[in-house]
């Protein structure tokens, strides 16, 4: 296997996991916060300030992140509230390419 694919580098050692819906993913992917209205589902373990990697719903890594609620606290939550943070993801080399050269 490739070690270095983003798929190895993304799930290496990280047992807490964010699934977004397709449109939470897109608004992601331009550096929004996931909102529980666009939450699929994650990991029942989650702690809050719990870092994390984003999935796609078809479970493709997409990002980081930290979880702004528990997995228990993202039940009773607003539509409209922060579930997760975002910290990185993968378009951000796209947005940026142009500042690195």
């Amino acid at each position: 296997t490739n070690e270095t694919s983003p798929k190895f580098l993304l799930t290496f050692r990280i047992q807490h996991k964010v699934w977004a819906k397709p449109g939470a993913e897109q608004s992601f992917m331009y550096g929004n916060h996931v909102l529980k209205s666009g939450l699929g589902r994650l990991t029942e373990t989650t702690a809050a300030n719990q870092g994390v990697v984003i999935h796609s719903m078809g479970d493709m890594p997409i990002g980081f992140g930290v979880a702004a609620k528990s997995a228990q606290n993202c039940q009773q939550a607003d539509p409209m509230a922060i579930v997760c943070y975002h910290q990185a993801d993968v378009g951000e080399y796209l947005r940026s390419e142009t500042h690195l050269t």
